[in-house]
């Protein structure tokens, strides 16, 4: 079973960004092979870059899910609009809303995105939040009717992995059923695999496969990596203890094989 987003399930747990990639060639490579069934698109990139409708024949020939996002937006009315012209380019409801608070970490403005928010779920907007890893702010997006909130790992692009997983593992285990799909920060696969241990239902990639040296095997790597954290979490690891215990049982030994014990 894969993600649930807005009662429509997804077979990958990875969705794939579009942007950074040195090439389209690369970008497809990496797409088909990470198996993922929806990528993410930034509307207002492609609107102002100018270029001809090659990228969106690519991704339409791919049959892929397309995510639509807000990125670059620094406000919420700025991100309603986006949002509006996407779903008439997209015939989608879907929208990763970002709203930017801060040009050297790109956190997510808290205030804005709510505001946001609100606006288009009673447009009917299906909403897929970029938020921080704050337990109150993510509960007042669920609140409005979000059924999925992304937060983030760390800084966005930053590689740095989960800086805060406790407070990833308390919103998995607040929000049961919401999907949580981590968001920003992921470097390699290992931090992909400490994610899905955590419980998270899924995560988004874009930088870590697009400036890796061969997107290609880097996107197959994460896909691996992915479903490893999630078997491990339905699995349960066997619990911690603070001192050693023989994986050897030491019944009907002879006593003179068995360690001595002061």
């Amino acid at each position: 079973m894969g993600i649930d987003i807005y009662g429509s399930l997804l077979r990958s747990r990875m969705i794939l960004g579009t942007a950074l990639y040195p090439t389209m060639e690369l970008m497809l490579q990496a797409i088909e092979a990470s198996k993922v069934d929806m990528v993410t698109v930034s509307l207002k990139r492609e609107l102002n870059a100018g270029k001809n409708n090659f990228f969106w024949d690519a991704i339409k020939s791919h049959q892929l899910k397309v995510l639509p996002n807000t990125a670059g937006c620094r406000n919420a009315d700025e991100a309603i609009t986006i949002a509006r012209a996407a779903r008439e380019i997209f015939n989608t409801n879907l929208i990763k809303l970002e709203v930017i608070g801060d040009d050297y970490t790109l956190q997510p403005d808290s205030l804005e995105l709510l505001k946001a928010t609100e606006t288009l779920l009673k447009e009917g907007f299906q909403v897929l939040p970029y938020c921080n890893d704050d337990l109150i702010i993510c509960k007042k997006l669920i609140t409005l009717g979000c059924r999925v909130i992304m937060p983030y790992a760390s800084y966005i692009g930053s590689g740095q992995g989960i800086v805060n997983p406790q407070a990833l593992a308390l919103l998995v285990n607040r929000f049961s059923d919401t999907s949580i799909i981590v968001d920003a920060g992921i470097g390699t696969p290992s931090d992909a695999v400490k994610a899905m241990e955590i419980g998270v239902d899924g995560i988004i990639l874009n930088s870590a496969v697009a400036l890796s040296d061969d997107p290609q095997k880097m996107a197959e790597a994460f896909s691996l990596a992915i479903i490893s954290g999630r078997l491990a979490y339905e699995a349960k690891r066997m619990p911690k203890r603070d001192f050693a215990k023989s994986s050897t049982p030491l019944q009907d030994t002879p006593f003179w094989h068995q360690p001595f014990q002061a």
